[in-house]
């Protein structure tokens, strides 16, 4: 029997965080109707103006990860440009004019580690089995996804380039929180088949604990 096929559900009640401070406007940011840096929640980020927020929000995806992980392990966590900012200093993000190179996985991991005593774990190379083994041990899991899982029966011609984490798993679905999903059931708790996370998946995360050392 592979881990994936396990008998045994996993739900870690992990509180969620979109990229967007406000969580019921991502349908319009996303779709060009509302620009981010109109968010009305924005001062929350930390950011210094709307316009410094509405940049960073778009490459916010990890940002929103690492938060559920420390609200979840830590209760509580520090607003998303301020950890963004910290990100950028481990060189964890590279920031041009125009854009930002990032999430690195490996400076990221050390940061996170550093920063939070948390286990983190640069992962190029993760299996649908090994991110249920994660999250049978007590872990989350970021996983580099395309942006459209959120959209049933998509099928993108590429993988990767946003980053979800991963909450629980079950005999035929694994468990999500998508910090760009949808107030329609595609943010907190999201089922996505696992028959379904290849056309999504890059194969690749970062492995999250509690600890600075793994669990049993």
């Amino acid at each position: 029997m592979t881990a994936v096929d396990a008998p045994r559900a996993i739900r870690h009640p992990v509180p969620y965080y979109a990229q967007w401070e406000s969580r019921d406007l991502v349908p319009a940011i996303v779709a060009g109707d509302l620009r981010a840096a109109d968010d009305p929640l924005w001062q929350k980020s930390g950011a210094a103006t709307a316009e410094e927020y509405g940049f960073w929000s778009w490459r916010m995806c990890g940002m929103a990860c690492l938060r559920m992980a420390l609200d979840h392990w830590r209760g509580g966590a520090p607003p998303s440009v301020t950890l963004a900012e910290e990100c950028r200093e481990a060189g964890a993000y590279v920031r041009h004019a125009d854009r930002v190179d990032g999430l690195i996985y490996a400076p990221f991991a050390a940061y996170a580690r550093r920063r939070w005593g948390l286990f983190a774990e640069s992962r190029p190379e993760l299996t649908a089995a090994a991110v249920r083994d994660e999250l049978a041990a007590g872990r989350l899991v970021m996983l580099s996804v395309h942006p459209s899982i959120r959209t049933p029966g998509a099928r993108p011609a590429a993988r990767g380039g946003h980053l979800v984490l991963a909450v629980g798993a079950d005999d035929e679905h694994l468990v999500l929180h998508n910090p760009s999903g949808f107030p329609d059931g595609t943010q907190e708790f999201a089922h996505l088949p696992w028959v379904e996370l290849e056309h999504f998946y890059a194969g690749r995360g970062v492995v999250l604990g509690p600890h600075a050392r793994p669990l049993p």
